[in-house]
């Protein structure tokens, strides 16, 4: 220990302890080493939420979803490594393999087999691969290509609801259109096509799908539920009044369609009714995703079964540690935060014509207890001065998808750290930052190194205004080196210009 730490310590000040990515990856290590599997992936959520460019995080958290049995979130995880994070790490070709395969996706298990054998002959798991080939093999050709072109049909859908959460409306649209032309009686990606049309603001389109899968496929129930959901972000509620008085009557058997109902009418603030289809679901042990345990929790708490509310937000909380602080009860009064209500101005600058206003305003929704409100009301899908970019982003603040919008949410949490923008002054911060966000966003550029960006966009929001400040300080305030804060301030200045 140095003469300086020794000498803070007679002092008797107290040194903060900042935990990092590596620390919760640790911890998460030994939660796995000692098979419980809910502690290390909340603590590897939790890692990777503080270094989400890190593969070996992504795929620990990968191996322990497919502990839990959750293989969808651990095909997710492994997919973005190899595309994204780092195409090397072949080993996740094995870990998908296993993954399809419990799944019962055959072709995708097999390809991805022969795929690491390719990659890495000798590797670690070269014999299991070549095991796993074997039992493969035992279907028949002709009972594999029926399972197969199954196979192909879910999978593609999945995808296309990936990049409908991940707010990759177009790309959706695109494999909509294509899983559509090869399965013309494919409904459900009919409705997704509607949606994916309908978050575009792209309204009359939504419409004319929905409309068409009800003259084929009368009744359709998703159809109807996703008519009634869109009217009440229009403001149709004499529609939505009556639609509701005829989906109250239905008695779904299926567990998809009393999820898709109990949902929809807590979407549109029916909760008594959501929570008599939702709960009946949890009674019969239906073990349904993040949102499924979300609703069920709103549900619960806006008729009157608070206790039992907070018991589910606790699953909630397990699936998705980022929704902490959205709680039920949380929209019943505003947090002490240290500024007004935003509601007001948040709809303010929404309404503003510059998209940086816009975006300062989409931040200052995910920072107010009165996000859910916002982020749900139809005065904001009503907004057609929306672009994609920021749609993007409302996505990553609803589902807390990986894009491009999480970045720039991240860099503007870390001011958010120093500079509460209480007045016109902090704001200017954050105003400067969506400026340069949206220069940035047209280059593909990826913001990797959020601390750095952070400190150059701040060193120069302080040298614009004409106020002292070292490159030091600043690297001192983000934990990075002087010679990183020139090197980003440079770029910086060349997109503010």
């Amino acid at each position: 220990m140095g003469k300086d730490a020794k000498a803070r310590l007679h002092k008797g000040n107290i040194v903060s302890f900042e935990p990092t990515g590596e620390y919760y990856f640790k911890k998460g290590i030994k939660a796995y080493h000692r098979r419980d599997f809910f502690k290390a992936k909340k603590y590897l959520n939790r890692a990777l939420q503080l270094e989400p460019g890190e593969p070996m995080i992504a795929c620990q958290l990968a191996i322990v979803s497919t502990e839990l049995g959750e293989f969808e979130h651990s095909n997710q995880l492994l997919h973005l490594i190899l595309e994204d994070l780092d195409h090397e790490m072949v080993e996740c070709h094995y870990f998908l393999a296993n993954n399809y395969a419990h799944l019962g996706f055959f072709k995708d298990a097999y390809h991805h087999t022969m795929l690491y054998l390719q990659q890495d002959p000798d590797g670690d798991f070269s014999e299991d691969a070549e095991e796993l080939l074997e039992l493969l093999s035992f279907e028949s050709e002709e009972l594999a290509e029926e399972v197969y072109l199954q196979d192909d049909l879910i999978i593609k859908q999945e995808q296309a609801r990936d990049l409908l959460e991940s707010g990759y409306f177009k790309k959706a649209i695109e494999l909509l259109t294509e899983v559509i032309e090869e399965y013309p009686e494919y409904w459900s990606a009919y409705n997704n096509l509607a949606l994916a049309y309908f978050y575009l603001g792209q309204v009359e389109e939504a419409e004319t799908i929905l409309n068409e899968v009800l003259v084929l496929n009368p009744g359709n129930l998703h159809a109807l539920c996703n008519k009634m959901v869109f009217a009440h972000y229009q403001g149709g509620f004499k529609f939505v009044e009556n639609m509701l008085a005829s989906l109250k009557k239905i008695q779904p058997l299926s567990t998809e369609h009393q999820f898709k109902l109990g949902t929809s009418f807590a979407l549109v603030g029916e909760f008594e009714y959501a929570y008599l289809w939702l709960k009946k679901l949890y009674k019969n042990g239906f073990e349904g995703d993040g949102p499924f345990y979300y609703w069920l929790s709103y549900a619960a708490y806006h008729t009157g079964q608070e206790n039992f509310a907070r018991a589910v937000w606790k699953k909630v909380l397990e699936l998705n540690p980022e929704k902490e602080g959205s709680e039920p009860w949380t929209t019943d009064r505003e947090q002490a935060t240290g500024f007004e209500d935003l509601s007001k101005s948040i709809f303010q600058k929404l309404e503003s014509d510059y998209m940086e206003e816009r975006l300062f305003a989409l931040f200052l929704t995910s920072v107010s207890s009165k996000k859910d409100e916002i982020i749900t009301s139809s005065r904001l899908f009503q907004n057609h001065k929306l672009t994609d970019l920021e749609k993007e982003y409302i996505s990553h603040i609803r589902y807390g998808n990986s894009s491009m919008a999480a970045a720039a949410q991240e860099i503007a949490e870390i001011f958010y750290e120093n500079y509460q923008p209480i007045g016109t002054i902090e704001a200017g911060l954050y105003l400067m930052w969506f400026s340069i966000f949206v220069e940035l966003s047209k280059t593909g550029i990826r913001l990797t190194n959020k601390y750095a960006w952070a400190g150059a966009v701040d060193y120069l929001w302080h040298k614009l205004r004409s106020e002292k400040i070292s490159q030091q300080e600043v690297a001192n305030r983000y934990h990075i080196s002087p010679a990183t804060v020139g090197k980003y301030a440079k770029l910086v200045r060349d997109y503010l210009n």
